[in-house]
């Protein structure tokens, strides 16, 4: 099973939206959520800092990235589609 990363931090509106948006496809496609805070990881905070929330795909290993990330905004359908892409 793949995971899908939700970089965030707490407190962010958008990021909550992000997360509405991503819960109805998980069962769907096969993907177990994985939340990350930016804001415990200097590297993550400066990479996503003014884009989260940002989606990306990870092996099972959680450790390996794949493809590209998608940052917001987005909605369902545009996560839908950009999952078929990867």
């Amino acid at each position: 099973m793949k995971s899908l990363i939700l970089y965030h931090t707490l407190g962010c509106h958008l990021c909550d939206l992000a997360k509405e948006q991503i819960e109805p496809l998980l069962d769907v496609c096969d993907l177990r959520l994985v939340e990350i805070d930016i804001a415990d990881d200097e590297t993550l905070l400066q990479r996503y800092g003014v884009r989260i929330p940002v989606i990306r795909l990870a092996t099972e290993a959680e450790s390996t990235e794949i493809g590209a990330d998608l940052g917001w905004p987005f909605d369902t359908e545009a996560v839908y589609r950009w999952l078929l892409a990867q």
